[in-house]
């Protein structure tokens, strides 16, 4: 490992008092008054600089030094001062020292730099001014040497030169000015795309301006960098490529232990939500398809390369990034990417020898069968034309670190380090990296390298009825699978997961064979895909007890060897895994393992003895079925199992040494079996734990009791069943003994911890009344938030068993989320226990509304309902006027950020105006126009109820304030009203005066960002001599100079900007 110098003591010395000035600095008005200068911040504040500078990347230090030269703030002798330092934080001391010491302005600009190369995120510690940038030169009156131009528009051409130095080395070979030696010494593949670019404007300044001038000719002639024609060599390789890459996605992999499933026949897009968090509405999420990931939305940093796909087990991770492979493959999109080379992480763990870049994509992806020397060097020239697919990146062994650099393409390093410098671009900058993990692996160190983060989301309503059409080619069949599946709520919230879907979809004949109301639980999915599998087996007519009864010891042999493998993070077995666990032919036959497809042929020769289960959630249930049937599992077992813990992520590692030996000489085969297990479950992969423990909770509900007796005695599994249910109860409790007392007069709040939800998850699958009573006994909050806790259907459905016990009704809120309609569905029966019910941002649609405004007409206790930043429409109206019509007691209705307009807001004023009961209603960010405002103003002159009105960026003019005014001037009762973000003018603030003066409720009014100038300020000042009542107008980002501001707050100190 190689350690990196930290900032060192005389980085926090200064020539200024430094706590003192720092306070000082933490006021922005003695900051401006004080007149602090640019060079004392930057002395006050080294060691912070110095920090952010040295644990930047090489390629950020080079583009600031570009800037500088650019702009003459460092000479050349200064320039190689600085680079020739050995380490960043070196370097960043020196630049610094140079910078400072030439002066106030020079500061100013190096600010400036500073500002454009880093995210705000990464200065947000640092206390810094807003400084002007130098006056750019107009081009065309520019008289300077064409050598003096390199160095002026140096970031520019470093840029441009991206990806096609080896076309202007070319050119400059051919005319004479560069040698066959400086053209290859440039390219050597140490150097990054970015650095080739730089060594070759150097050189082309020291030949002087004719080379200059040819350079800058060709950069001029070709506006953008052109993708190169390939040579043959690359044409051979791209083929031989897209066919390896279109034969191993043509079938579905996870599920390929039962049947041959092509991808092209049974692919259904899953929901890929994303977040837009420079949306100046907020943090607004939006959907998007697969061929769209690499699109502008949803960039978090510009700098940064990785676009990570996130999602819990089942969802579709593999799936998805099999897809891309596949229309890559067969040129159906990502066309703008030459090579693709698509590796599992999986996989990964197991390379035990050293690697270079080269070895990793020629050995362990595509071997190019001739010129490799060729193909490669065009890898490394045209970094843009690659893109990585790294899938499970949350089955690595080794958590994601940036302590080790590691540059050199062709030097070999240990595969993870490799993988972890390609993400950081220290390797490859600028190619496309897309990674799919589960959420629990992806730390803040990861996300400093990311470029977006997507979630995928699972199917939608309409995407489980394409897929079980698309599985059953008989369309009675598929509508009559289709009928079953929404007429059990449980069952359809469980198809939200694909890989739930697909269970469901191949062991139809069994779920309609039972009770329809007995398949609730993700343990009774995987009990019958056992049924299933166990019947194709044995090919006969036996019932399902019998054929268990007569399968025992293959399923005991199943589990010991899923629960040996979950301990120790294994997934991948080999044949002495097999022998040891004494797993025959027959038993592999099954289906339930499968040929392992995270190893190539050139990692083994012996592929075919490598094995896997066909989903992690498969070995995950066959763990929890030994734990749950084995005599040699004991209490020790199960309280590792579901103990809370607080780490994210597991440390467990296993030396792919192990593969072979495993599991005796890496389980301390020394220790006693019970204790052995104890320890390791404390390393074991918490998330997979999860899993594993909600099935140990279903398998010994009493649903279940007479399977799981016949593989254990009575005695045993009650008392298993006595100590899980006490685990799940005292789980519950010590987290409702942690929720701190309310302030004052605030209501008690409880912000849930995932735990929380696993905890309710486990209890469902016991499926146990009682214990959910318990579970919720001591619950006395009254508000409960799970925000961004990764609420799905599934989840809705545990919680919904769960809460309908509250003895007490309280608020819920369930923002940023997966809920959609399905979810909505599954919430219906807790409703009657709630008084609010907030989901904002979980892709709700006039369905989903629908159902949840019929059955809140029947919950009295519901009396507040936020749905913004959803997909409502026009149509979604009518249920919510039906809702203010009937309901007599409901107060709060918030519709921001969705897609209603005028016919909508006319619909819900409808509803208003035989409603006196609402006292919020929010429509902010919809599109109600003019016509939707005077609706919706009609509809309350009258109204004695309603306090606050939110019609924020509606597009309202002058037809739409009139209305408003003469509404302001007969409601007696609204205390808010916020209009910011349309299009009001003076002319519309006049219509406010006779409304103001006569109005005697009103306390604030928002204008803000709308296009007032000071007239129409003044006729606010007029209205307001006559009105006491109103405390506040907001009124900034409108027309005003910083003059007629202060002017106006002097004429009247209840305006606001």
């Amino acid at each position: 490992m190689t350690l990196l110098p930290m900032p060192a003591e005389e980085d926090f010395v200064t020539h200024f008092p430094l706590k003192s000035y720092l306070a000082t600095l933490k006021n922005p008005n003695v900051r401006a008054a004080s007149g602090m200068s640019a060079d004392q911040l930057l002395q006050a504040q080294r060691y912070q600089f110095v920090t952010i500078l040295g644990r930047s990347s090489v390629e950020n230090f080079e583009t600031i030094l570009d800037h500088l030269l650019a702009w003459d703030l460092l000479n050349w002798e200064e320039y190689e001062t600085v680079k020739l330092s050995r380490h960043l934080f070196s370097s960043s001391r020196n630049l610094l020292d140079v910078i400072i010491c030439k002066g106030t302005r020079a500061c100013e600009l190096f600010i400036v730099v500073l500002k454009n190369i880093f995210h705000s995120s990464q200065l947000s510690g640092l206390l810094l001014m807003n400084y002007n940038p130098p006056e750019e030169t107009d081009k065309s009156t520019a008289t300077s040497l064409a050598s003096q131009t390199l160095q002026k528009r140096r970031p520019d051409l470093v840029r441009k030169l991206h990806g096609r130095t080896a076309a202007v080395l070319a050119l400059l070979h051919g005319c004479g000015h560069f040698s066959k030696y400086e053209c290859d010494e440039i390219q050597l593949p140490i150097y990054t795309p970015s650095q080739q670019a730089r060594k070759l404007l150097d050189l082309t300044k020291g030949k002087g301006d004719d080379a200059a001038h040819v350079l800058l000719e060709y950069i001029e002639s070709e506006p953008g960098p052109i993708k190169l024609v390939l040579d043959n060599a690359c044409i051979k390789y791209q083929e031989k490529l897209s066919s390896t890459l279109a034969a191993q996605s043509r079938f579905l992999t996870n599920y390929a232990g039962t049947e041959n499933m092509c991808l092209e026949d049974v692919y259904v897009n899953c929901i890929l939500e994303i977040t837009n968090t420079t949306s100046e509405s907020g943090c607004l999420r939006s959907l998007i398809g697969l061929e769209d990931i690499f699109g502008p939305d949803g960039v978090l940093n510009k700098d940064a390369d990785v676009v990570l796909i996130i999602g819990e087990a089942g969802s579709g991770k593999s799936t998805s990034l099999q897809q891309m492979q596949q229309l890559w493959a067969t040129k159906q999109a990502f066309q703008e990417f030459t090579f693709v080379f698509a590796f599992s992480c999986r996989r990964l763990n197991f390379i035990d020898t050293e690697v270079s870049l080269r070895m990793l994509l020629f050995e362990h992806c595509c071997w190019p069968d001739d010129h490799q020397d060729e193909v490669f060097q065009y890898i490394l020239d045209h970094p843009e034309e690659i893109m990585f697919m790294l899938d499970g990146f949350d089955e690595l062994k080794f958590q994601f670190t940036d302590e080790e650099r590691h540059c050199s393409p062709t030097k070999p390093t240990t595969a993870l380090n490799l993988i972890f410098n390609l993400l950081q671009g220290n390797l490859m900058k600028s190619t496309k990296k897309v990674m799919t993990s589960r959420p629990s692996a992806v730390t803040a160190m990861l996300r400093k390298y990311l470029q977006k983060e997507i979630t995928l989301k699972g199917f939608s309503r309409e995407g489980i009825e394409a897929f079980i059409k698309k599985c059953h080619s008989n369309t009675s069949n598929a509508e009559h699978i289709l009928y079953f599946v929404e007429a059990n709520s449980a069952v359809h919230g469980l198809c939200h997961v694909p890989f739930f879907c697909w269970i469901v979809s191949n062991c139809h004949e069994q779920l309609m064979q039972n009770s329809g109301d007995f398949t609730q639980t993700m343990t009774d999915i995987y009990l019958l895909i056992l049924d299933h599998f166990l019947l194709h087996f044995t090919h006969n007519s036996q019932g399902v007890n019998e054929i268990l009864q007569s399968q025992i010891a293959t399923i005991l042999h199943l589990s010991k060897l899923a629960m040996d493998g979950l301990i120790s993070c294994n997934y991948v077995f080999s044949a002495a895994h097999l022998q040891e666990a004494q797993i025959s032919k027959e038993d592999i036959s099954l289906g339930f393992l499968v040929h392992s497809h995270s190893f190539s042929r050139a990692w083994t020769a012996n592929k075919n003895k490598n094995y896997e289960f066909l989903h992690i959630t498969i070995q995950c249930f066959f763990a929890a079925l030994y734990i749950t049937i084995s005599d040699n599992v004991g209490e020790s077992t199960l309280y590792s199992l579901f103990k809370s813990r607080e780490k994210g992520t597991s440390s467990c590692m296993m030396s792919a040494a192990c593969i072979e030996s495993f599991p005796f000489s890496c389980l301390q085969s020394n220790v006693e079996p019970e204790r052995r297990r104890k320890t390791m479950l404390q390393e074991a992969e918490k998330s997979n734990l999860q899993i594993t423990a909600n099935f140990v909770s279903g398998l010994l509900s009493g649903r279940h009791r007479n399977l799981i007796q016949k593989f254990s005695g009575i005695p045993k599994q009650s008392k298993k069943y006595k100590l899980v249910k006490n685990y799940l109860a005292k789980g519950i409790e010590k987290h409702f003994l942690s929720i701190p007392p309310a302030v004052g007069e605030e209501k008690k709040s409880m912000h849930a911890l995932p735990e929380f939800v696993w905890w309710i998850k486990c209890i469902y699958e016991m499926q146990d009344n009682d214990l959910a009573k318990q579970a919720v006994s001591n619950l006395e909050v009254d508000h409960l938030k799970l925000t961004y806790c990764g609420i799905g259907p599934v989840e809705c459905t545990a919680l919904a068993y769960v809460l309908k016990h509250l003895k007490n009704p309280m608020g819920l809120q369930l923002d940023y989320n997966s809920v959609g309609d399905i979810g909505i569905e599954q919430l219906l029966p807790c409703l009657i226990n709630c008084q609010s019910i907030y989901l904002r941002a979980n892709n709700i649609s006039d369905r989903g509304a629908s159902k949840l405004v019929d059955q809140a007409l029947g919950c009295c206790n519901l009396q507040k309902i936020a749905l913004f930043h959803n997909n409502l429409t026009d149509a979604s109206a009518q249920n919510f006027a039906k809702l203010l019509k009937h309901k007599k007691n409901f107060i709060a209705l918030r519709l921001g950020n969705n897609h209603l307009t005028a016919a909508g807001a006319k619909i819900l004023a409808e509803g208003l105006k035989q409603n006196n009961s609402i006292q919020f209603l929010g429509l902010w960010g919809n599109k109600v126009g003019d016509a939707g405002a005077s609706a919706i103003a009609a509809a309350l002159e009258n109204n004695t109820s309603l306090l606050w009105l939110s019609l924020v960026g509606n597009n309202i003019g002058s037809e739409g304030a009139r209305a408003l005014a003469l509404m302001l001037k007969k409601n007696t009762i609204l205390e808010e009203l916020c209009l910011q973000e349309n299009n009001l003018i003076d002319e519309d603030i006049e219509h406010f005066i006779e409304g103001l003066q006569n109005n005697s409720s009103l306390k604030v009014l928002k204008l803000s960002n709308n296009k007032i100038t000071k007239k129409g300020m003044e006729f606010i000042v007029t209205a307001l001599k006559h009105n006491t009542t109103i405390t506040s107008i907001w009124l900034g980002r409108n027309q005003m100079t910083a003059m007629e501001i202060e002017e106006m707050t002097r004429a009247e100190r209840r305006l606001t900007f």
